[in-house]
């Protein structure tokens, strides 16, 4: 592992190499690492992090990036799962890399057995999509029920869908509906931005077709308003693989609409003004 004065001069380099028209955000952000009271005080794996949630960064950052989770995952250190988790991130969705779904299970799978939850998360979604390897919902719903105990919320509203479908398990609308609905009763505010978009379209469909509960065209409309709009959020920040959810948000939205709309009484009487 780098000592700070050698990440110092790394970062003096890789500096010299770009353009702050073209990179502000990464410029000013290596700018302040390299001051001489911030130097040092920040990690490896906390740099990687901040670097890959800059929205525009240049192929060189992106390998440096990735020398350092690389590094950090071999260390050994506390903060090695997580490393190699956002490695496995990275080349599943192809972020600074090319896509490689073999490469992001290796990791996901030495992350998962350092005790990386959030990888044994990530891994259920592997299973469950049967991302470079056979959808298996037994496995799926092994990590995800992980993830779930240890108050993931992605991973319990994915152990809905399961009961919603009858994967692995007996299929049961009536529980999938009870899931969603703890997911939303034990969402905090920052957990809402990665999960209250996906966990209210489900509700909204479940209020609009009575999936494990009663008809109600109302609570449909409001809970696809509310997915539409923590979608939109989602889409905007960079997450455009919702954009195809927050548009079934907004086509949800016209059909509950619809349904209210036919419940309304018909024009037979009017005042007299």
């Amino acid at each position: 592992m780098k000592d700070k004065y050698e990440l110092n001069e790394e970062l003096n380099e890789l500096l010299s190499m770009m353009d702050a028209d073209e990179y502000p955000d990464a410029v000013d952000y290596l700018e302040r690492l390299v001051d001489e009271d911030d130097r040092g005080s920040y990690a490896p794996l906390e740099i990687a992090e901040t670097l890959m949630h800059i929205r525009k960064l240049p192929p060189v950052l992106w390998a440096f990036v990735f020398d350092l989770l690389e590094k950090e995952g071999e260390s050994g250190s506390k903060d090695s799962a997580d490393a190699l988790n956002d490695l496995g991130a990275l080349y599943y969705d192809g972020t600074g890399c090319e896509q490689s779904f073999a490469k992001s299970v290796t990791y996901y799978e030495r992350a998962a057995a350092a005790g990386s939850r959030q990888a044994q998360e990530n891994l259920g979604y592997c299973y469950y999509y049967g991302r470079n390897m056979p959808v298996d919902y037994e496995k799926a719903f092994h990590y995800f029920a992980l993830g779930a105990f240890d108050g993931h919320l992605i991973s319990l509203y994915k152990i809905g869908d399961m009961y919603a479908n009858g994967y692995y398990v007996p299929k049961n609308e009536k529980e999938a509906f009870l899931i969603y609905e703890r997911c939303i009763n034990e969402m905090t505010d920052e957990a809402a931005k990665y999960v209250a978009g996906p966990v209210f379209l489900r509700l909204g469909k479940c209020f609009l077709h009575g999936v494990g509960t009663e008809p109600n065209y109302k609570s449909a409309l409001v809970c696809y308003q509310k997915a539409e709009s923590f979608l939109y959020d989602m889409v905007k920040g960079g997450d455009v693989m919702y954009k195809k959810s927050m548009e079934a948000a907004v086509e949800g939205a016209a059909k509950a609409r619809a349904k209210l709309a036919a419940e309304l009484p018909g024009n037979e009487w009017t005042f007299d003004n």
